[in-house]
């Protein structure tokens, strides 16, 4: 069971939000993850210097919890590699498809009232609950 953190959760939250507010300030554009990591490669977009310093943080966000607290982040991965890599694939070909990712269209694409969006966010949102059911309860 997954222990009930607030606090933590919103403080989280809240530099989410604050991160995307900053991007689209800053830079105009959305804070997806994958379209941030998509463009941090060298030579892809335009202004990846950005997007290296927005990975690097998500990168350097645990080190900096472990060193002010003494203890890791606490992270459960399910140990089926074969299962983690197809569901990676899969995650991949969904945010292809459907044009950006969960923090794309669920944190800015609904601040911003996009249909594309919220038609986005309800599909992923459908799927992850189907996918939930049929993990706990048919397999």
């Amino acid at each position: 069971m997954t222990p009930f953190t607030p606090f933590a959760s919103l403080a989280g939250g809240i530099l989410l939000g604050l991160s995307a507010v900053l991007v689209m300030a800053l830079f105009g554009r959305i804070a997806g993850i994958s379209g941030i990591t998509t463009g941090a490669v060298p030579g892809r977009r335009d202004n990846w210097s950005w997007r290296i310093a927005f990975v690097g943080g998500l990168v350097a966000a645990p080190l900096l919890i472990l060193s002010v607290t003494g203890e890791p982040v606490q992270q459960t991965v399910p140990g089926n590699l074969v299962a983690m890599a197809i569901a990676g694939l899969l995650v991949g070909f969904g945010t292809i498809t459907g044009s950006g990712c969960t923090s794309g269209h669920g944190v800015c694409g609904l601040a911003r009232l996009s249909t594309r969006s919220l038609a986005s966010v309800v599909t992923f949102m459908i799927f992850a609950a189907a996918t939930v059911f049929v993990l706990r309860h048919l397999v």
